[in-house]
């Protein structure tokens, strides 16, 4: 399936919510932590596949803000977790010269947790390839919020004229600051929604939703279907197919 892929039409920002760890371990008979164990195998084959066609972004929402409602032991071992795992897996992003940055209320995470993601940032910042984006103690409302106090305080302090804000002025204030918008979101799991992620990036993504496929599941073909889906559909952003026909023939 990927030679069937444009490398000339890629998606620059692919988003991905990885949805289904639970279900996918309730169906082994086996506790929740146990599907997202099994989920980062599925986290090294997207993560891999962007990088060796050559994406620019991916973000994954490993940890909206919502999830700290889930039980305590979970939430305690999904923490452990991403320790373990990005102290794991830093010699292949080294070695795929992945740069790894994160977006959300990280604070908010345990001290370990920050730690390894400071260690593993600024091990990997000098790096050219794929730019992975962890998305953590997240949401697409926290965002704009947080976004919306910046320039209120600015135009408090005089560094900043109401009349001046606009699109631009947001959107670089919003912690994915100068990254591109998302041009394809993936969700894995089956449900069609987009569950307080990137609100103001996706604005124009094109969506791609697995009916039958949780997370722990995923491989590089089913990156490469959503891919192709994506390379299929034409994006007008507004205007009209014979205007971007246009456009294009220029």
């Amino acid at each position: 399936m990927k030679e069937l892929i444009d490398a000339g039409n890629l998606p620059k920002h692919i988003a991905v919510i990885m949805d289904g760890n639970g279900r996918w371990a309730q169906n082994q008979g086996a506790a929740r932590i146990f599907g997202h164990r099994n989920a980062i195998k599925a986290v090294r084959e997207v993560t891999e596949g962007c990088a060796e066609l050559g994406i620019g972004y991916l973000t994954l929402y490993a940890f909206s803000t919502e999830n700290w409602g889930r039980p305590e032991f979970e939430v305690r071992a999904l923490m452990e977790l991403l320790v373990q795992s990005i102290a794991n897996e830093l010699p292949t992003m080294m070695k795929n010269n992945v740069k790894l940055d994160t977006i959300g209320d990280i604070k908010s995470l345990p001290g370990s947790c920050q730690r390894q993601l400071t260690e593993a940032s600024q091990a990997t910042k000098n790096n050219t390839g794929l730019n992975l984006i962890l998305a953590l103690g997240y949401s697409g409302k926290w965002d704009l919020t947080q976004a919306a106090k910046q320039l209120a305080i600015e135009v408090q302090n005089g560094t900043l004229k109401p009349e001046e804000i606009d699109e631009k002025a947001l959107s670089a204030r919003l912690s994915t600051e100068t990254r591109p918008d998302v041009d394809l979101m993936l969700r894995t799991g089956g449900d069609h929604r987009i569950s307080n992620f990137l609100l103001w990036q996706l604005a124009y993504a094109e969506l791609y939703f697995y009916e039958n496929l949780f997370w722990p599941d995923f491989r590089r073909e089913n990156l490469y279907e959503a891919i192709l889906s994506f390379q299929g559909k034409e994006r007008r952003f507004g205007k009209t197919g014979e205007q971007i026909k246009a456009n294009s023939a220029k």
